[in-house]
């Protein structure tokens, strides 16, 4: 998609929303902001037939801060059941959307959601194209500060692949800008994820000692968490297919 189009951003005013605004604005198309606080909602679908007229791309980011399966299986799917009912009315080519490295397996909360989440959006009658991407620099912070107390931090045994969401945006508008896949071809999931495995201990302690934090790292493993095998043994790290992008954490950390 050489041409300048015009690409709806759902969840636009997020941590990886406004990357790809960014992203979007510097290749020169035209952005469509779409979030609650522009006034609408992906989820009753109010004002979304309004935001979508004259889109040819969505790129759909949103995400819901609920770790309940329940709560956000039912937001994820009605959100793709009404961005394909919306975008066929307005016309929009191809819907991207951004999804989670190595949850085929997932057997329960926030992970199983999204696998609903990918079902729903590849059962629309719109093309899509999803990414899959490991977790981000970003999230580590209030990933961790759940299990906080004074100057202890207990973190969950975690193996990941950490990236920047900026290298998750560029990665979206890249197929956002590509061309959609066929009617009825079941495209791949591309994936990416940072440039080196760590565990979430090892990126809590770089995080808090950049933020000049005196606090002390508990690894723990925590029986009865749904994907607690997933997350210890290297579900959510690199495969061969995986994309690599950088910066480290470490390199993004002096950046901030």
């Amino acid at each position: 998609m050489s041409n300048r189009r015009t690409v709806a951003v759902v969840g636009a005013t997020g941590r990886l929303g406004e990357h790809v605004v960014r992203v979007l604005a510097e290749r020169g198309h035209e952005v469509v902001a779409i979030s609650r606080s522009a006034g609408v909602d992906i989820v009753t679908g109010e004002g979304l037939d309004k935001a979508l007229t004259g889109v040819d791309v969505v790129i759909d980011t949103s995400g819901t801060p609920s770790a309940d399966e329940t709560v956000a299986t039912e937001f994820f799917t009605a959100a793709a059941v009404n961005l394909h009912a919306a975008g066929a009315r307005a016309g929009v080519e191809l819907i991207v959307s951004v999804s989670i490295l190595g949850i085929d397996a997932s057997t329960g909360g926030y992970y199983r959601a999204k696998v609903a989440h990918e079902k729903a959006l590849t059962a629309g009658p719109l093309p899509v194209r999803i990414l899959r991407a490991a977790q981000f620099h970003e999230f580590v912070e209030p990933l961790v500060s759940w299990g906080r107390q004074g100057d202890t931090v207990r973190v969950p045994l975690m193996r990941t692949q950490l990236v920047a969401a900026a290298a998750v945006a560029e990665a979206l508008v890249d197929l956002a800008e590509g061309p959609a896949p066929e009617p009825g071809a079941a495209a791949p999931f591309p994936e990416i994820a940072g440039p080196r495995e760590e565990n979430l201990a090892e990126a809590a302690e770089l995080v808090y000692a950049a933020r000049g934090e005196d606090v002390t790292v508990i690894e723990v493993s925590e029986e009865g968490t749904p994907d607690r095998e997933l997350l210890e043994n290297g579900a959510f790290v690199a495969g061969p297919a995986t994309v690599l992008a950088g910066p480290t954490l470490q390199e993004w950390l002096a950046q901030a």
